[in-house]
This record gives structure tokens, C-alpha cells and sequence, in this order.
């Protein structure tokens, strides 16, 4: 049975707009389970386990931001742990798509819901031929937000029939994890372009240009065509 899993995590809010968290993003990550990736996962634990990590659920962005339950470890540290799962991603077999909206354009709940539900449909109908060559695309969410929820239910019902959805959580799955630390990286990407990166952005990365070369170019070569 060949089987398209798609991995969803989301960044932001549907409340009012916020200049502290101005854009949603909702992040899929698609890995086709043909391909085998379980000797890149095991390296991964592995490496994690030296660490003083193992079994660990990374979260990116309190990693960057010295939050729990990174607020006892150093820099140093604290890249090794995000360097280890970049690492990963770079070396397995996976896509991604990204949709954004800037919540400083929309009047409320409704249109934000709307935008993004056309943005993700019109993914699928641009690639509808190769989603219908799975018998399954399973969708993994954790339904941590109701309206992420409806919008993938709306969305890919009504355009594929061969979906399945599955809740489940970032501490099962790596690959949610990558869906995180792509949400992050789609987020700081946007900072970046637009010179807003906070302190502890640019004292994590240390300068704007290893973000951008060590980072971001490398990150967003996957990114689904």
C-alpha cells in the first residue's frame, strides 16, 4: 500500500493582529513511506543520546529563545541540539510547503480561515495527480487548533479521497518536529527579509548572513515545487 504521510504544524494565532505575532503559518511536511528513513532516525537518536537527550521532543523556537526547558544550557548547547536536527532533515527524503498570511491584512477569524484554505487547495490541485497515485495520505495533527483542524478536514476531503487523519503528537514523530522547526525558519526567513529578527535571534545565530547561508539556503531546498 503506498502511503503519503503529511505532517502539519502551525506558528501563530487566529486572534486579532498583534504586532508581537503578526503572520500565520501553517506548515505541512510530506515524506512518501516507500522510503525508508529509519537508519537516518536511529543516527539521529544516537546523536541526541550523547547529548544528554535521548527521547528528547525538540521545539525550535525555545531552543532559539532560551525558553523551558532550555533555560539551564548554554549556546553552545543549545545549537549542538538544533544543529543535530538539521542534520537530519538535510539528509532524508523529504518535502515541505509553507502558507502564509500576514494577519495585519485580514479583517477577522473567517477571511484568515478562507485565505489559507484556498492557499493549501490550490496546492493540492496543482499537484491533485501525484496525491491521487497514493492509496493513502495520511494527515498528522495534533488538533491543537480548532481552525487548523477544519481547514485540513475541508480542504482535503473535499478534493482527494483517499484521506485518512490521524491525531498525534510532536513527541511521536521527528518529522513533526521538522514541521516545527520549518514553521520557525519560514518565520525567521521573513524577519530576516525584513530586518526585524529580535536579540535573541541574532545572539543565537550570531550574525544575519550564517542564518541566512547556514540556515535558511539549506532548509528551503526541499521545499515542495
Amino acid at each position: 500500500m503506498k502511503e503519503l504521510s503529511v505532517f502539519c504544524n502551525e506558528s501563530g494565532d487566529f486572534g486579532e493582529y498583534d504586532y508581537h505575532s503578526p503572520y500565520y503559518i501553517i506548515t505541512l511536511v510530506f515524506h512518501d513511506q516507500d522510503i525508508d528513513i529509519t537508519d537516518k532516525l536511529n543516527h539521529l537518536e544516537h546523536e541526541l543520546s550523547l547529548l544528554g537527550f535521548q527521547n528528547h521532543c525538540i521545539h525550535t523556537g525555545p531552543i532559539i529563545r532560551r525558553e523551558e526547558p532550555y533555560t539551564n544550557l548554554s549556546i553552545l548547547e543549545r545549537r549542538n541540539i538544533l544543529n543535530k536536527l538539521v542534520a537530519f532533515y538535510r539528509n532524508i527524503d523529504i518535502s515541505y510547503k509553507c502558507f502564509m498570511i500576514e494577519k495585519k491584512h485580514i479583517n477577522d477569524e473567517v477571511e484568515s480561515v478562507t485565505k489559507l484554505s484556498k492557499q493549501i487547495s490550490s496546492f493540492i490541485k496543482e499537484h491533485y495527480d501525484e496525491m491521487l497515485s497514493y492509496d493513502e495520505v495520511k494527515i498528522y495533527y495534533d488538533n491543537g487548533q480548532v481552525e487548523v483542524t477544519k481547514i485540513l478536514s475541508s480542504v482535503f476531503n473535499s478534493l482527494l479521497n483517499n484521506v485518512s487523519f490521524k491525531k498525534a503528537f510532536p513527541s511521536s514523530y521527528r518529522l513533526f518536529q521538522i514541521a516545527d522547526l520549518l514553521c520557525t525558519f519560514e518565520l525567521l526567513k521573513i524577519k530576516l527579509d525584513n530586518k526585524t529578527l529580535s536579540r535573541h535571534e541574532l545572539f543565537f545565530f550570531g550574525k544575519e548572513s550564517i542564518l541566512r547561508r547556514n540556515y535558511i539556503r539549506k532548509l528551503v531546498a526541499k521545499e515542495y515545487k
